[in-house]
């Protein structure tokens, strides 16, 4: 298996040596412990997933796929470990022309991965790292909540919804900042439309007219647009 991996990662360098690869994604990587599963790579172009490509995997975890892109966007890497368990068997990433390696375990396989290589995905990481902050902020307010042996009063459980209320509004306040302040990055057009798609048309037409050109020819620039137009039609 190891000679396989290896004669497939050469044959993807001769490849790229002898044609035009700045549209082309090269995926390679390794799922410590794995000994049997398949491996699929995944995006969705439209509204469906769609799967790309795929390894099976028998004795050996390390993968390679190639994968042609119109604009950098969020592909999945899925294991199909056959161990009837659909627990930590997908990984999101942001793909983009050149080389992304992706290496992690085959028991914490979403959990663990280490992704390098795309520069929208340290955006990506960069975002989520702070939006977990909100998020495990909001469910701390929960639990003091659920875990009360006596009743609230009215008036407490109004300082609670006002405290659960102020942090989201925090987080939209931080989404909408980071993508205003990464308006050359793909991740910009990426946050308005899956994170705040809901907020002030204000805030997104802030952003959508801030991209870049590049970006805002983007899968998802272009998309934003279209959801933008829509949005205004229906006032």
């Amino acid at each position: 298996m190891k000679h396989l991996f290896f004669l497939g990662c050469m044959t993807l360098l001769l490849i790229s040596c002898s044609e035009d690869t700045s549209d082309t994604m090269f995926v390679t990587g390794n799922v410590k412990g794995l000994k049997k599963g398949t491996l699929y790579l995944q995006h969705v172009p439209d509204s469906t997933l769609v799967t790309i490509d795929s390894l099976e995997v028998d004795g050996e975890g390390s993968f390679a796929f190639k994968a042609k892109l119109e604009s950098p966007e969020i592909f999945y890497l899925y294991l199909n470990k056959e161990d009837h368990n659909d627990i930590n068997d997908r990984i999101s990433f942001f793909g983009e022309p050149g080389n992304i390696t992706i290496n992690t375990k085959w028991d914490t396989f979403d959990t663990n991965a280490k992704i390098e290589g795309s520069a929208t995905q340290k955006k990506m990481e960069e975002y989520r790292k702070t939006m977990t902050r909100f998020n495990k902020r909001s469910l701390e307010i929960l639990q003091e909540t659920a875990n009360r042996e006596v009743a609230l009063t009215p008036e407490q459980l109004d300082s609670i919804e006002k405290l659960s209320h102020k942090n989201i509004q925090r987080g939209y306040a931080f989404a909408l900042n980071f993508a205003l302040n990464n308006k050359d990055s793909y991740i910009a057009p990426y946050i308005a439309l899956t994170e705040v798609s809901d907020a002030n048309i204000k805030y997104l037409d802030s952003i959508n007219n801030s991209l870049t050109p590049e970006v805002a020819a983007s899968k998802y620039g272009k998309a934003l647009q279209n959801f933008l137009e829509l949005r205004k039609k229906k006032k």
